[in-house]
């Protein structure tokens, strides 16, 4: 059996898996341009997963399960994949605790005013007037409520936080207080404080926020994105915040990527930009790489316990 490996990992990986598994071939690659030449002789292909074109699957005559060690699918071309039957994987999860860690940690950037205190410490000018708040006992709508909206909620309730659940099913989910549909989101917005949007790209979710649940949330309100950039019409986000329909927006997903140096983002008081980062964790190919191992015990008896399987219909 041939393993492909299109993801570049380190020796330290590599050696991992060729001593453990000595019956199996692997080919360890730095990119799609350097695996392209085995694609035809490999049954397993793990990928970050925006590197494969249906061109490439066509290739892959032997290939049976593709492993994505990423969670985002956006460019997968799942109808050839559907097609032929194969096998997804990814590794949806392991951004739990660094998505979670940056939302906290954002909310408390705008609401203890890291902006303003940075650019008085730039300036060597002691001002204490700055006006502070807590973020304690706030009310927060997830709208995602998988792995990473958990643990944002589960950390949430550290702060005695009132918890909202939202998701497609709007199924009874751990840490959340109360769980609505897509539908049932904006008869609860009048009541948050935080909305943080961790939604997947999908034809449901395009443009899922727009300026009229703005207008419905308090004016004091703070918007983060970290799912994906299509959840909302950046106009709709900047005219929310110039309008003082919310307080604020955190985003780090956009439209295009990287955001244009000229895109007034950049220059919004009442923005915060980060480059697409809150995933970033020096655990993160560690993590991912367990779940292949475990999928790969699976494969290797035939089972079809798969963690993370997806449904290539739904493309999540």
């Amino acid at each position: 059996m041939v393993i492909l490996f299109s993801a570049n990992i380190s020796k330290k990986h590599q050696e991992k898996f060729t001593m453990k598994y000595p019956d199996h071939s692997f080919v360890f690659c730095k990119n799609m341009d350097e695996a392209k030449s085995h694609l035809k002789k490999a049954e397993i292909l793990v990928t970050f997963g925006e590197d494969l074109t249906s061109e490439l699957i066509d290739q892959a005559t032997d290939l049976k399960w593709i492993m994505v060690i990423s969670a985002g699918m956006d460019q997968m071309p799942f109808k050839s994949i559907q097609e032929r039957g194969i096998i997804v994987t990814n590794a949806k999860g392991i951004h739990k605790i660094p998505m979670a860690e940056y939302a906290i940690s954002m909310l408390l950037q705008v609401y203890r005013q890291e902006k303003v205190t940075l650019r008085n410490q730039q300036n060597s000018e002691w001002v204490r007037g700055v006006k502070m708040q807590e973020i304690t006992g706030k009310t927060m709508l997830v709208a995602g409520t998988g792995a990473i909206g958990q643990e944002v909620a589960r950390l949430a309730k550290a702060f005695q936080m009132k918890t909202y659940g939202v998701s497609r099913s709007g199924r009874s989910v751990e840490y959340f207080d109360e769980n609505y549909t897509t539908d049932e989101m904006e008869r609860v917005l009048p009541e948050v404080d935080f909305v943080v949007s961790i939604l997947p790209s999908t034809p449901e979710t395009k443009y899922l926020f727009n300026y009229n649940h703005f207008e419905k949330l308090p004016n004091h309100a703070v918007f983060l994105n970290m799912g994906r950039g299509d959840v909302v019409q950046s106009d709709d986000v900047l005219k929310a915040v110039q309008q003082g329909e919310i307080a604020h927006a955190v985003l780090d997903v956009f439209h295009e990527e990287p955001l244009p140096r000229d895109h007034p983002f950049w220059q919004e008081e009442n923005v915060t930009v980060t480059p697409h980062l809150s995933g970033i964790s020096p655990k993160y190919i560690s993590r991912a790489l367990d779940i292949f191992d475990k999928n790969l015990q699976t494969y290797k008896n035939n089972r079809d316990d798969y963690i993370n399987e997806i449904d290539v219909t739904r493309g999540y």
